[in-house]
C-alpha cells in the first residue's frame, strides 16, 4: 500500500498548474462508463473555430461530466487503499482530464477571442469613416 508521504507527493503533482505540461497522456480517459480517445479528441478540438450555439449545451455538460470524474478520481488518490502504481494511474488519469478540460475551456476562450477581435476591427472601421468624413 502507498505511504501517506508518497500519496500526498501524487495529489500535489495533481493539483499543480503545470501537471499537463511534458506529460505522457493516456491514450484514453474514461468518464462514467465511456472511454474518450484523449489525443484524437484534443488534435480534433484545435480544429474547431467556435462552438455552434447547438453544441454549447453538451459543451456545458461534457465539461461538468470531466469535473465529476475528476473529482471521484482524486477522492480516491486521497483515501482509496491503493498501492503506488495504481496512483501513478490514477494521477495519469487526473492529468488527462484536465488537458480534456483545458481544451474545452480553449474553445470557448478562441470564439470569444475572435468575437473581441471583430468587434475592434468594426469599431476602427467606424472610427476610419468617422475620420475620412472629417477630412471631406
Amino acid at each position: 500500500m502507498m505511504d501517506t508521504t508518497e500519496r500526498r507527493k501524487l495529489l500535489e503533482r495533481a493539483n499543480s498548474q503545470s501537471a499537463t505540461i511534458g506529460q505522457e497522456l493516456p491514450d484514453t480517459i474514461t468518464v462514467g462508463e465511456a472511454q474518450l480517445p484523449l489525443e484524437e479528441f484534443l488534435i480534433e478540438t484545435r480544429k474547431i473555430d467556435g462552438i455552434p450555439d447547438d453544441v454549447k449545451p453538451v459543451l456545458r455538460e461534457t465539461e461538468l461530466e470531466l469535473t465529476d470524474e475528476r473529482s471521484r478520481l482524486v477522492e480516491r488518490l486521497e483515501s482509496a487503499p491503493i498501492d503506488r502504481a495504481e496512483g501513478e494511474e490514477l494521477l495519469e488519469m487526473i492529468v488527462g482530464i484536465d488537458r480534456a478540460r483545458n481544451a474545452l475551456r480553449s474553445l470557448r476562450r478562441d470564439r470569444f477571442a475572435a468575437q473581441t477581435r471583430t468587434a475592434s476591427l468594426d469599431g476602427h472601421e467606424r472610427w476610419l469613416e468617422f475620420v475620412n468624413s472629417i477630412r471631406r
